[in-house]
């Protein structure tokens, strides 16, 4: 990524979506969030983005087409893609990237449309980087933590004993804001 692109995280809200979020802001980019609550949106606001959309809203494709003077991101970071694809195709820019890092199923989308944008669809899993790559990326957050623009937001903290409801809220509750965090002391 280059400053000054734009740059799409959906999910912005969550832990993942989050650090997307202050990784971009902190190399330039021009970012863009989108999240399910009014919560969820000013908290992305809060960490960064320039603008926050609702993915819960209908037409809000039409409104991020709109911010980017209907060019599209040249980036969109995807945190489910069985649900956002296909939009993601339609919205992403000539030649754009999409990086998928989360999904929950299966997806059918219409390949024209990547075949018309001539963009990249590409997967990521953070256990297949190599042990270099995971030095560059822990040398990058520590950096990140040490000049101030890597600030995870603390969504609920737990007490040991409460760890089986922590376990719990991971797995079934939609919409968290920020980390969970279990304190053991």
């Amino acid at each position: 990524a280059k400053p000054g692109e734009t740059v799409l995280i959906h999910g912005a809200s969550g832990a993942v979506g989050l650090a997307c979020v202050q990784i971009a802001k902190s190399r330039g980019l021009h970012v863009l969030g989108t999240a399910g609550s009014e919560a969820g949106i000013d908290l992305i606001l809060r960490n960064g983005c320039d603008a926050a959309f609702s993915h819960r809203e209908d037409g809000y494709a039409a409104k991020i087409m709109e911010a980017t003077s209907n060019n599209g991101p040249q980036i969109i970071i995807e945190m489910l893609a069985n649900v956002n694809l296909e939009k993601d195709l339609e919205m992403i820019s000539k030649r754009g990237r999409i990086v998928v890092v989360g999904n929950r199923g299966s997806v059918e989308i219409t390949p024209r449309l990547a075949m018309q944008k001539e963009c990249i669809v590409t997967g990521m899993l953070l256990f297949n980087a190599s042990q270099n790559e995971m030095d560059e990326i822990d040398a990058a957050v520590s950096a990140g933590m040490r000049d101030g623009w890597v600030k995870p937001p603390i969504g609920k903290t737990y007490t040991l004993d409460q760890a089986p409801a922590a376990h719990n809220d991971v797995i079934n509750n939609q919409g968290t804001l920020g980390r969970l965090i279990i304190k053991v002391c």
